[in-house]
């Protein structure tokens, strides 16, 4: 059995996981990266991709994160994104709906702030699918 360590994912809406896990893989800016029990201490901002959760059973547990950073101190790790979603309740025909949507929404849009927002949401909307994809 594996070493456990507390392991925390939380945005902004509400607290996601608090619980003993075994590894977490974050995927950092400067790259994918493990943290298992008694881990160095670091911080480390996190780019959109899918983060995977061993609990102490070897199940993996795999979340869509976007933004935000990485903390390790005192044999505890802390995500905090910006956005964060379990795999699994995302939908392909929901997000291939909402990126029509996006792609609508920036292409009609009134002016420069509608169509900046319809931008943002249309990167964001595709981090998801490119993440997906490397998973």
């Amino acid at each position: 059995m594996a070493e456990l360590f507390q392991f925390e994912l939380v945005s902004p809406e509400h607290q996601l996981l608090s619980a003993h896990v075994a590894e977490v893989i974050v995927p950092g800016t400067e790259g994918e990266f493990g943290v298992l029990k008694d881990h160095a201490p670091v911080v480390s901002t996190i780019n959109p991709g899918i983060l995977k959760v061993r609990n102490d059973d070897g199940a993996w547990a795999e979340y869509f994160v976007r933004g935000g950073f990485a903390e390790v101190s005192s044999g505890v790790l802390s995500v905090l994104a910006e956005q964060a979603v379990p795999v699994s309740e995302i939908s392909r025909d929901q997000l291939d709906l909402a990126i029509r949507n996006a792609e609508e929404d920036a292409a009609d849009a009134k002016d420069d702030l509608a169509r900046q927002k319809a931008e943002m949401t249309l990167s964001q909307l595709r981090d998801v699918v490119d993440a997906l994809k490397t998973a």
